[in-house]
């Protein structure tokens, strides 16, 4: 199963010609992705990297069945290529972009909601290392080798930390069933709680793994909603323990401005909620090998 790609899902990258956009389809060729195009305005009707470059999204829809897509789109046109992904017909987009501003994504968000939910497209980002389906698929920019085919998934606002889960857990001969990257700006497509639901609904994962930061009220919402919700155990760490309060820490979502934000409070509030927490990202990959043993 995996949840959002697998080895059968067609996709596209936005900016595809560009040298980032070049860099990451290849990559995503080799690992086996079913990339079937992409998309630079003015360049329709040319080939690239041996697949065919298309003017518009609608056009890759029409003519390749395009379901996935990619976002390597600079800030200032990233939010009108997710909403052109959208109204398309795509119906799951990672944003790799960092950068776009907030407003911009309070457009796309907005914009997102016209459509009724089961025809809504699934947006994971900006800002984030998108996702794989190890031995599946890969849509994203994380390096395909450290993932091994396996039942445990992965949600982090954090790609690099998300890189360090997986890494533990292959060498424990622990595989991933899909890891999500969600981005780390204060307004993204998809929340912690959104994959949690995903990863509930597939048969294949038997234990998830969140990544969270400081920042927001994301990672408390997704452990209410497990402990009503959720059969799956759900195994977190929280970064940013020594962070001072009003400090941006790296991602543009990580600044404590509300009780409840810091670390500290978030992993109480998860403690109390029946969530195996990590102590520290060391101890990530032993701690999901316990809870699996105890299954």
């Amino acid at each position: 199963m995996a949840i959002f790609i697998n080895e059968t899902t067609r996709i596209i990258v936005q900016g595809f010609t560009g040298k980032i956009g070049s860099f990451h389809a290849q990559d995503m060729i080799n690992y086996g992705s079913k990339v079937v195009g992409g998309v630079t305005p003015g360049k329709g009707g040319q080939q690239h990297l041996g697949l065919p470059v298309f003017n518009t999204v609608k056009e890759a829809v029409q003519q390749e069945g395009a379901e996935a897509s990619i976002i390597f789109v600079p800030p200032a046109f990233a939010a009108d290529s997710i909403m052109e992904a959208a109204d398309a017909g795509i119906k799951y987009c990672v944003a790799i972009t960092d950068g776009i501003p907030t407003q911009d994504m309070m457009t796309v968000k907005n914009f997102l909601r016209r459509f009724p939910k089961e025809d809504r497209m699934f947006l994971t980002g900006p800002n984030c290392a998108g996702t794989i389906s190890p031995g599946r698929s890969m849509l994203g920019i994380m390096p395909g080798h450290i993932y091994k085919q396996g039942n445990v998934g992965i949600v982090g606002r954090s790609g690099t930390l998300g890189y360090e889960a997986a890494d533990q857990l292959k060498s424990l001969g622990i595989g991933v069933s899909s890891s999500v990257g969600i981005g780390g700006d204060p307004i993204n497509g998809s929340s912690h709680r959104d994959i949690l639901e995903q990863f509930e609904q597939d048969p294949e994962t038997k234990v998830v793994v969140m990544i969270g930061e400081i920042g927001g009220p994301q990672e408390v919402e997704a452990g209410l909603f497990a402990k009503e919700h959720m059969s799956k155990p759900l195994v977190a760490y929280i970064a940013g323990l020594t962070a001072p309060e009003g400090r941006r820490m790296g991602h543009a979502g990580a600044i404590i401005s509300a009780a409840g934000e810091s670390a500290a409070e978030k992993v109480a509030i998860l403690r109390e909620l029946g969530v195996h927490i990590c102590p520290s990202p060391s101890a990530m990959g032993e701690t999901v090998a316990k809870v699996l043993a105890s299954l």
